[in-house]
């Protein structure tokens, strides 16, 4: 069949195949949040920073609500917020490292 469904006309903002909303004309920075974002949400419900993740990631959600209806941010706020954000995907990156390497040891 010829047809092309809805979701594949790529007529709205919301791109079903990748499951957010799709702005290409998006600022650096929104772009970056976006994704932090995403990161942020995939952290493990039993990991110690999903917490900390979950705040992190309101507080994100937040600025880029700000950012959409064209109020102005504070450059240093988001610049600490993303820096937390990604210092939270270090750590569980980290702790995932050494649960593995546990895992292994006890293999031996």
């Amino acid at each position: 069949m010829d047809r092309v469904t809805d979701f594949e006309s790529g007529g709205c903002a919301f791109d079903p195949r990748r499951g957010h909303l799709f702005m290409p004309s998006l600022q650096p920075d929104v772009k970056m949040i976006l994704m932090l974002l995403d990161r942020l949400e995939h952290i493990p419900a039993d990991s110690a920073w999903a917490h900390r993740a979950s705040g992190m990631r309101g507080a994100l959600i937040g600025m880029v609500e700000q950012m959409e209806m064209g109020n102005s941010i504070d450059p240093a706020s988001l610049k600490n917020n993303v820096m937390i954000g990604f210092q939270i995907l270090k750590e569980v990156a980290k702790a995932r490292s050494r649960n593995q390497i546990r895992f292994y040891e006890r293999l031996k």
